[in-house]
């Protein structure tokens, strides 16, 4: 494929989806992310995109939202090793909440496994992923249907959130920074994000690593609202995402990295100066322990149940903590 074919192709993958990460591209056009690489910046010096950690995004700072179509195609793997680890946070007999979206939908699958489990959910993709687990109780939101993304928005799917309490919600969204926490295109999805959160007692948000670094329009859930965040391993050359990542762990989020070398990398990945999950004090009071203290013995039941998935195939977990 020639120079010109190869830009006009990402072109019109990022006029397709608002953001399309390195991996992708080079994926789709069949050649090295070095070449992607200099290719993205051509366009961005034309002005037809803008470079992001990793990726491309439509110009103008704001990543928009892509339909449903275009997302469940993106980044499969790592939202598999996402869903993957995030389903082994969650216990028998809980009740919980869990957003729209690709990653979510990913998760539900796995929780049809997790016997007296209650979910909360606006999303038709997350009830019809768990509409056959006969040990599953699945309660859905008033609303209207939003087809990008299958989900039930508005008014009445905030009212039937009103008085509801639940141990943790799991979100996704369009993008993730430090500075201003998890966020969507969507006013009315972002709306119904913020009232799942108010009925959960901890907030989890499930973001692959293009997603961070990148900002939307509206604001779903502030950086000190959310609990733990559940990624993949950036690549290496992604400095951005490392850097926000350790943004994200100053500011008291606990940051669990899923791949097949998740905690040494996780460990490389950390800014110089920085440590690594076993060189940090656990969290003050943010977190509650089983035993009521930091330390080997005391940390909390979702930590342990995620050191456990290191176990399995997805592979070693890394859990950033602020100094």
């Amino acid at each position: 494929m020639f120079a010109a074919e190869r830009r006009q192709l990402i072109l019109e993958m990022v006029r397709a989806n608002g953001a399309v990460s390195l991996r992708e591209l080079a994926r789709v056009v069949q050649t090295s992310e070095v070449t992607v690489r200099r290719d993205v910046r051509a366009l961005e010096a034309e002005g037809l995109l803008d470079r992001r950690h990793g990726g491309a995004v439509l110009p103008g700072g704001f990543t928009r939202e892509s339909g449903f179509p275009q997302k469940s195609h993106l980044s499969t793997a790592e939202k598999t090793a996402i869903a993957d680890l995030a389903a082994g946070l969650v216990g028998e007999g809980e009740a919980i909440v869990v957003g729209a979206g690709t990653t979510t939908q990913e998760l539900a699958r796995r929780l049809a496994r997790v016997p007296g489990l209650t979910v909360v959910t606006n999303s038709l993709l997350v009830a019809q992923a768990l509409a056959h687990a006969n040990r599953v109780e699945v309660v859905m939101t008033g609303g209207t249907l939003r087809g990008s993304n299958y989900a039930l928005v508005g008014s009445g799917a905030e009212q039937s959130l009103q008085g509801l309490r639940v141990s943790r919600a799991f979100l996704s969204g369009s993008g993730l920074t430090a500075e201003r926490g998890l966020s969507t295109s969507n006013m009315l999805s972002a709306s119904v994000d913020r009232a799942l959160v108010q009925a959960a007692a901890e907030v989890v948000v499930l973001a692959d690593h293009t997603k961070l670094g990148s900002d939307t329009m509206f604001q779903t859930v502030p950086t000190e609202l959310i609990t733990r965040l559940v990624t993949d391993e950036p690549p290496g050359h992604d400095e951005r995402a490392a850097t926000e990542l350790q943004a994200l762990a100053d500011q008291g989020v606990e940051i669990t990295v899923a791949g097949p070398d998740a905690e040494s990398a996780a460990g490389d990945a950390l800014p110089p100066g920085r440590q690594s999950r076993q060189d940090m004090p656990l969290p003050g009071q943010r977190r509650t322990t089983q035993s009521g203290h930091g330390g080997p013995g005391g940390l909390g039941p979702q930590l342990r149940s995620a050191a456990a998935m290191g176990e399995g195939p997805v592979g070693r977990v890394a859990d950033l903590r602020r100094r």
